[in-house]
């Protein structure tokens, strides 16, 4: 696909600084761009790319003021990384989006109930009494449990597992390796010292437009339901407890784990490698720092850093007095020192 400058100028409603009629046939990073390929600058630490760049159009913000002069054609848009997005779409060559009809060997219930130009893959497996809509996408061997429900539009890659009684949102996109529904982890102490299975008997709901990274896994409810709310972006390698609630369009990165009866609010950042005990409360819009251990409730846009967690704020003013403590350390052998001579003299 070749698209003029004036195009995606035209696509973005964006203004052109440079020759309107440039031609760009792919999308490729700054710091590789060659001719004919479309670049972006959103990240202030590769602006030293923009003017050594060979790429022939590079989107920028509006506000962006230039240092040096550069070569390349700019477009200047109101939001570079959120365009550079919509570029990718359309210059996605995967047929994704297009596949439909059904592979062998599949076994498909007819119990089931499958909606118009659904793509079923090899070796994929659907159970009785599962509903899935117009236009879902199930790649070669995923398995889809006895009464799950999957709304439209929403693509499933290969390998995925979602349990009986789950429900899955339309525009949803989960990724290989992820299992949904899976028993949550409850076991109870008898007094012969043996733990015992506490049955599992809740679902896992997923809403409206959510993605799920790869070989993630969302447990389902002990009783009621494991919620995960529309819009929100769960990473690869994220454990979801039984009976988790995640607001809307919350964003989890990679290696973050929460434990159960945990409640997520809307529109908060959990960065990689967080952990948040069970039974907590954080409110909306907080942002979890990566590593950072929660083990107390979060209040409503609050920030968090740190082992066990603490305010950024006071944990940035700790965190400069730690650096510190071999020095402060010294400092204090030494005072007590010049302590214990003078003590000495004065006896």
């Amino acid at each position: 696909m070749l698209l003029t400058a004036q195009t995606i100028a035209d696509c973005l409603n964006g203004d052109i600084e440079g020759d309107s009629g440039i031609v760009v046939s792919s999308v490729i990073n700054i710091e590789q761009g060659k001719k004919e390929t479309l670049c972006f600058l959103a990240n202030p630490k590769y602006e030293k790319y923009l003017y050594t760049t060979q790429a022939s159009i590079v989107l920028v913000d509006r506000d962006f003021v230039l240092k040096h002069p550069v070569n390349c054609t700019l477009i200047r848009v109101d939001n570079a990384y959120e365009s550079m997005s919509v570029m990718l779409g359309l210059f996605d060559t995967t047929d994704t989006l297009n596949r439909k009809g059904r592979e062998y060997p599949s076994r498909v219930s007819w119990r089931a109930k499958i909606g118009k130009k659904v793509y079923i893959g090899a070796f994929t497996y659907i159970s009785r009494k599962a509903i899935v809509s117009d236009n879902v996408k199930l790649f070669p061997n995923v398995y889809i449990g006895e009464g799950v429900s999957i709304g439209e539009n929403t693509i499933i890659y290969s390998d995925v597992k979602i349990y009986p009684g789950c429900s899955i949102g339309a525009n949803c996109i989960i990724h290989s390796g992820c299992i949904i529904g899976s028993d949550g982890f409850g076991f109870a102490p008898s007094a012969d010292g043996i733990y015992k299975k506490i049955p599992q008997t809740g679902n896992v709901i997923i809403e409206d437009n959510v993605e799920i990274g790869a070989n993630t896994t969302v447990d389902r409810a002990t009783m009621s339901s494991t919620i995960i709310c529309k819009g929100s972006k769960l990473d690869n390698l994220i454990q979801i407890a039984h009976n988790v609630e995640i607001g809307e369009n919350t964003i989890i990165a990679a290696h973050s784990g929460i434990a159960g009866s945990t409640k997520v609010g809307s529109h908060c950042v959990l960065a990689g490698r967080t952990g948040l005990t069970g039974h907590l409360t954080i409110g909306n819009n907080a942002i979890i720092g990566a590593e950072a251990l929660i083990t107390n409730n979060v209040k409503e846009g609050k920030s968090m850093l740190g082992i066990p967690a603490m305010e950024a704020g006071k944990f940035r003013r700790s965190n400069v007095l730690f650096r510190n403590l071999p020095e402060i350390s010294k400092n204090i052998t030494e005072l007590l020192k010049q302590y214990k001579n003078k003590m000495g003299e004065a006896i």
